[in-house]
Parts: C-alpha cells; sequence; structure tokens
C-alpha cells in the first residue's frame, strides 16, 4: 500500500503520530505527510481541517513535552539529539545562538528550517522561556507549518497523483534512483573520511594507559607535569557536570588565546592529553592538530570521558567559577 493509499484509510492517525514522533526528534519527512494528506483532502477521504487540527495538536504535545525535556535536562537532551551530528558541542551551540540572537519569534518559522525544528522547543525549554509564550509562539509557528504544506498539497493534488502514478509505473526508474541517491551517499562519506585522513597522524592513548603513566610519573623521583585538557564546551554550561580531576579547560572556540594560557604550564618534558565527549574525540583530535601546529606535542584520550569513567579515573564536579551561561528568556 502507497502512503498516499495509507493516508487515505488511516489519515489523521497516521499524520498525528507522524508528527509526533517527528516533534521528538526522530527525523520523519513532515512535509510529505502534509503534501499527501492535503491531496487525499482534496479527494474526499479525509477531512481538510481535521488533518489540520491532527497534525498541529500532535506536534504541539511532542514539543511541548521537549520543551519540559530541555528545562529539566538542560544540555543532555540536546547533546542526545546532536549525537548524529560529527560535532555536538558546535550542532548545538550554533542552534542555541542563532536561536536566542533571533529571538523567541524564531519559533514561528523554527519548523521550515532543517535542524532548527527538533532543537527549537528544547532549546526554548533550557533558555527559561515561559511556558505560555512557547505555547503561543510554538502553536502559531507550527499552525503556519501545517496550513502551508498541506493546502499545497490540497492545490496540487491532481499534480501529486499523476506524478504517484507515474512512479508507480516506472518502477524500476524510481529503484535507479535510489540507488544512484545509495551510491552518492557512499561517495559523500568517503569524501568525508579523505578529509579526515588529516587527523590520522593524531597519537591516542586508552585511559587504563594514562592512569599507569599518571602512576609511573608520581613514583619518580623527577617530576614531568601531566596537563590533561578538557576540550569540551557543552559540559560547562550545565551545572553538576563532572570533569577529570584536576583538568583544566581549553576552549575549541578560542584556542589561540587559550593556547597563551595553556604555555604557562608547559616544560621540556611536559605532557598534554586531550579529552572531548564528541563521536571518535572530534573535537580532541582537531584541537591536537591546531596544536601540534604549535609546536605542542599533544595525545588524545581514546573514548573520552566515558572511558576515563569507564577505567576508574577520578573526577571532580566543574568548579562554578568555570561555568558559563547562555542568556536566559524572561
Amino acid at each position: 500500500m502507497d502512503l498516499l493509499s495509507a493516508i487515505g484509510h488511516h489519515g489523521y492517525v497516521v499524520t498525528a503520530i507522524a508528527f509526533f514522533i517527528g516533534a521528538c526528534g526522530l527525523p520523519l519527512p513532515m512535509s510529505v505527510v502534509l503534501l499527501t494528506a492535503g491531496a487525499a483532502a482534496h479527494g474526499g477521504s479525509l477531512n481538510f481541517w481535521l488533518v489540520l487540527l491532527s497534525a498541529w495538536l500532535a506536534a504541539v504535545i511532542g514539543d511541548t513535552l521537549m520543551f519540559f525535556g530541555g528545562r529539566y535536562t538542560g544540555w543532555w537532551l540536546l547533546a542526545g539529539l546532536c549525537k548524529v551530528s560529527m560535532n555536538p558541542d558546535v550542532c548545538i551551540f550554533s542552534s542555541a545562538h542563532t536561536f536566542y540572537e533571533r529571538g523567541p519569534k524564531t519559533l514561528l518559522i523554527a519548523k521550515f528550517v532543517p535542524g532548527l525544528g527538533t532543537v527549537a522547543a528544547p532549546l526554548a525549554g533550557s533558555l527559561n522561556m515561559r511556558l505560555g509564550r512557547f505555547l503561543r509562539l510554538d502553536g502559531a509557528g507550527v499552525a503556519l507549518y501545517v496550513t502551508a504544506w498541506t493546502a499545497v498539497g490540497f492545490v496540487c493534488a491532481p499534480v501529486l497523483r499523476t506524478v504517484v502514478g507515474v512512479v508507480q509505473q516506472l518502477g524500476h526508474a524510481a529503484l535507479t534512483v535510489v540507488i544512484v541517491a545509495v551510491v552518492a551517499y557512499a561517495c559523500w562519506l568517503t569524501v568525508n573520511s579523505l578529509r579526515d585522513s588529516k587527523y590520522a597522524g593524531i597519537s591516542r592513548v586508552g585511559a587504563q594507559d594514562l592512569l599507569d603513566r599518571m602512576e609511573i610519573v608520581r613514583a619518580a623521583s623527577h617530576e614531568s607535569l601531566v596537563i590533561i585538557a578538557d576540550v569540551r564546551s557543552h559540559g560547562y554550561y550545565d551545572p553538576g557536570m563532572q570533569r577529570i580531576k584536576n583538568s583544566i579547560r581549553v576552549e575549541p572556540n578560542r584556542l589561540h588565546e587559550e593556547l597563551v594560557a595553556l604555555r604557562e604550564f608547559m616544560q621540556p618534558e611536559c605532557e598534554i592529553y586531550l579529552y572531548c565527549s564528541c563521536a571518535r574525540e572530534a573535537t580532541s583530535v582537531r584541537v591536537a592538530k591546531m596544536l601540534e601546529q604549535e609546536n605542542c606535542q599533544t595525545k588524545v584520550i581514546r573514548g573520552g570521558l566515558k572511558a576515563w569513567v569507564k577505567a576508574g579515573g577520578p573526577t571532580e564536579p566543574i568548579p562554578l567559577s568555570e561555568m558559563e551561561h547562555l542568556p536566559q528568556f524572561e
């Protein structure tokens, strides 16, 4: 059964479920669902206004849950939503600063912007927006989004049905298009892998190996300074977060300024180890490469903070004096 037939028979339920799941962070083609529902309404199998109501209500409920998730979990939820990104720190803070700079009215157009629509609701909660204000703006934004796409589907129903018929008749051609898309995606992954190959020479060390190394240094008669640098960003915005004990912060987005301060700790025998919480240590290897260009020899802790904790390494709360705070909506 094709999507048009499925929505024609179970339109309100399918639309509502799709929008609720989409609002909760699962990437679904919401515009396609609305276009199809609009076409079904044009054919008489659905009521246009009930389609709008079911989509709007499901999306607002999902967004409200995400709003409270952001309010009570802080950056943890945002980090989870951004895990598919190569660099969660960039994902979180580029969205957060864009959202704050444009103001609460960003919610009016957030659904139309890929990526922003997923994180807008938890960001609003994290930035302490008032619930009433959020519901008004989010409700208006969702209404604008669902009305626009459903109306297009309703008006363009004959064209959509023709397109669906052509695709069904040209099944092999459609399959070829899918295959080409998959190959293109594979090529894109290959290009990214080649681009990341410049980090292949970055030295890595296991958390347990570093713990053993620190024990040897402490037991040695001569002193060799071991610096462990925390290059995360979002860990310093969420109160109660932990870091490796006695580690220092190096803000990756202000690396040149941070390097001046870092040199105060450095000695000829200095050992610098970097850690983050990104997939494949993305931030750590980037910072290590930049430090390498400044003649600083560094190593990246494989697995980051999670691996350190798993190995039984000591941690400590991030000092309040080093916490940073994004502006809060009043």
